[in-house]
């Protein structure tokens, strides 16, 4: 792994563990190896630690006392607490997509979905998920506000690897793509309330479906949330 230059570092050393708890590389429930990043990085503890504060704040890791810091275990219920502002965000900023999104906008998202609908016929659903998730990033873009596009991308990340790094049902993944077709049909009409309706919900699937079954790995039950 490259060395971090010069510059922010405790931003650039955020950055970095952050993608390495998405992608799996820091497991959930671990400690964070400070050591070991701090060498890899080359960089001091104290740009580190720093970095391990925005995460906690974040909520990717969790600081323990005189301890260090331990990647955060998702319990189901703040997994679904999470998807559900999450769907709710997407939701207006599909609303407000339709009023302000440019033409050029629009343009670049269905050529997004199209491009998303050859990987769904190829069944590559890595490379189906990328262009999945880049289609929600631009509509919120599109949304013109910047502070629901903050909030946004900082719950997002929290449970990105859980929304896109799942496998799907064929019936279930059917669904999902009909549902793309409305929400952009519905921004192609600039049909505010039916594209707000169709993205507050579209993450219920996630929820109710694929998520129990395919995306709690990881994941730690409360009392009281499904098993």
């Amino acid at each position: 792994m490259d060395k971090i230059k010069q510059g922010s570092l405790y931003d650039q050393a955020a950055q970095r563990i952050r993608a390495m708890i998405n992608d799996g590389r820091l497991e959930p429930g671990i400690r964070v190896p400070e050591k070991n990043l701090c060498e890899q990085f080359g960089i001091s503890r104290t740009p580190l630690r720093e970095a391990l504060k925005v995460l906690a704040s974040e909520g990717f890791v969790e600081l323990l006392p005189n301890r260090g810091a331990r990647v955060v275990q998702l319990t189901r219920t703040m997994l679904e607490d999470t998807l559900n502002v999450t769907g709710a965000l997407e939701g207006l900023s599909g609303e407000l997509a339709c009023r302000h999104a440019s033409d050029a906008d629009i343009a670049e998202i269905r050529g997004l979905h199209e491009q998303m609908l050859a990987e769904y016929d190829n069944r590559d659903l890595t490379r189906y998920f990328g262009l999945n998730q880049q289609i929600h990033e631009k509509i919120v873009q599109a949304s013109g506000n910047p502070l629901l596009i903050e909030t946004y991308q900082n719950l997002s990340e929290r449970v990105r690897r859980f929304r896109f790094s799942a496998t799907m049902q064929p019936e279930h993944w059917a669904r999902v793509v009909d549902e793309h077709e409305q929400i952009l049909a519905a921004l192609e009409q600039r049909d505010a309330l039916r594209m707000g309706n169709i993205l507050r919900y579209h993450l219920r699937h996630k929820l109710d479906g694929e998520l129990p079954a395919d995306a709690t790995s990881g994941l730690k039950a409360t009392s009281g949330s499904p098993s």
